[in-house]
């Protein structure tokens, strides 16, 4: 089987753009704690060009970031995990985010579940641009201590499109993310979906959608498979 590119745009949202370096050191000389932006769709299109048309505009006419916004214009590959996974998952996900870090693929994601975290940390000690999307408003959140150095480095992004207002997230909220984190990226990848999980439903609504989901080739995905999803392994 010859295996999906993982550094180029799907189906419809394909062109043949190179890939920029878009990270650049935050030289504003503040550390702690960090600005807000608002970027309006409206008013600042720029960062929203490689957004899906699914994405519901009118109620979320802005998002809200910290650190460098320029990785929004990254291609950017999107992970989601269940928080219920086997242990052959958990060792597929660990290897296949090293490579991902070796090779400087820009990711954005959630972060939320135990195997999303677990990449997280192994990106955090590589170089490639990161966009983390918490489930609730960012005006007023604390900032993990590990993700300051990124951050002022210009290679980890916070971005939000929920209000000041939602300070907790809830499973409203996720799903909400999840669907941001979709619209947002050229490629997505779930490396696991557990049985009648909402990551299940959320596959299936987003091949509903016709984008492209790439997976493990591994027994343990086959309820992704069935759906549609592509089976994706190493060389």
């Amino acid at each position: 089987m010859t295996e999906p590119d993982l550094t180029r745009r799907a189906g419809k949202r394909g062109d043949d753009e190179e890939p920029r370096n878009v990270v650049t050191p935050n030289t504003s000389g503040k550390n702690w704690p960090f600005d807000v932006r608002k970027l309006e769709y409206s008013k600042e299109p720029a960062y929203f060009l490689n957004m899906t048309d699914d994405w519901d505009l009118e109620r979320f006419p802005a998002v809200w970031t910290i650190g460098n916004a320029e990785i929004l214009k990254c291609k950017l590959l999107a992970l989601f995990c269940s928080r219920k996974f086997p242990g052959m998952v958990l060792r597929k996900s660990h290897d296949f985010a090293a490579d991902l870090r070796k090779n400087g693929t820009p990711i954005i994601g959630g972060f939320q579940t135990p195997v999303e975290k677990m990449c997280l940390e192994i990106f955090l000690k590589g170089e490639q641009p990161i966009v983390i999307c918490p489930a609730r408003g960012i005006q007023n959140m604390r900032v993990e201590r590990e993700w300051a150095v990124p951050i002022e480095e210009g290679r980890l992004l916070l971005v939000s499109p929920f209000g000041a207002r939602q300070r907790r997230p809830t499973k409203s909220t996720a799903e909400t993310r999840n669907k941001f984190v979709a619209a947002a990226s050229d490629r997505l990848f779930i490396l696991h979906a557990a049985a009648n999980s909402r990551t299940l439903a959320f596959a299936d609504e987003i091949l509903a959608e016709e984008r492209e989901v790439l997976t493990f080739d591994i027994k343990e995905n086959e309820n992704l498979k069935k759906l549609g999803a592509t089976a994706w392994h190493a060389n």
